[in-house]
């Protein structure tokens, strides 16, 4: 009976180990509109610090929003970031600008607001 107990407890540490190697840290992040609508198609870049953001170079990942005005990064560092997300003539100038510090190897989210 010990001897099946111990096996158990191995296959379950094995399994806890496996699954945080698994688990990166990523950002989702959700574009909505003045009215609080999510925005298709808009352009997001992620940056590392706030001159590279005021200067627009140096972005570490790109990508634009899928119908439902999502986007999600992954393999990301457990940093703040910097977002600039543009559609037209909206963007998020004056004011969430910045992504608070990321949980390391969680799901993390956020709202970016367009206007």
């Amino acid at each position: 009976m010990r001897k099946y107990i111990s096996i158990i407890v191995i296959i379950l540490f094995a399994a806890m180990v496996a699954k945080a190697q698994l688990i990166k840290t990523s950002l989702t992040l959700t574009v909505r509109d003045e009215l609080g609508n999510t925005v298709e198609g808009t352009s997001i870049k992620l940056y590392e610090n706030e001159i590279d953001y005021t200067t627009e170079k140096n972005s570490v990942e790109e990508g634009v929003t899928d119908a439902k005005g999502v986007i999600r990064f992954k393999n990301l560092k457990a940093i703040a970031y910097f977002v600039l997300a543009r559609k037209g003539d909206k963007d998020n100038a004056g004011g969430g600008e910045k992504v608070g510090k990321l949980e390391e190897k969680k799901f993390n989210k956020a709202t970016v607001v367009i206007q």
